[in-house]
């Protein structure tokens, strides 16, 4: 993906991450996903943090959305915290994107220490 694709897909991200406490055992959004997929159709996800310890990313989100719709292929994906800090995907994340399709593994990992300006 060309770099100014790859900002809006991180800007994308960034604005999925807005906290919002559901319960007092439970915060979402305190990290956005957008992906992209190999059909060019974009799909988001948010986290899900629970004390119970039952949480999800939101690269979870984003591919339980996109599976949904029935593609599995994903060309792009960045998680985005509600700092605007990047985050790679955890390995529990890695192994979803690989094991949802093989062609996974050339999937581009948008990675980095990118904040927003202020």
């Amino acid at each position: 993906m060309a770099p100014a694709i790859n900002a809006e897909l991180v800007e994308r991200a960034r604005s999925l991450a807005r906290p919002k406490k559901l319960s007092k055992d439970c915060i979402s959004a305190e990290v956005g996903c957008a992906l992209v997929t190999s059909k060019n159709s974009l799909f988001v996800g948010v986290s899900i943090d629970a004390d119970c310890g039952m949480g999800t990313c939101p690269e979870h989100g984003a591919i339980q959305n996109m599976l949904a719709s029935g593609e599995s292929g994903i060309k792009t994906i960045v998680a985005v915290a509600v700092d605007g800090t990047i985050l790679p995907p955890c390995g529990r994340c890695r192994e979803l994107i690989y094991q949802v399709s093989g062609k996974n593994r050339d999937t581009n990992i948008i990675v980095g220490n990118i904040r927003p300006e202020n």
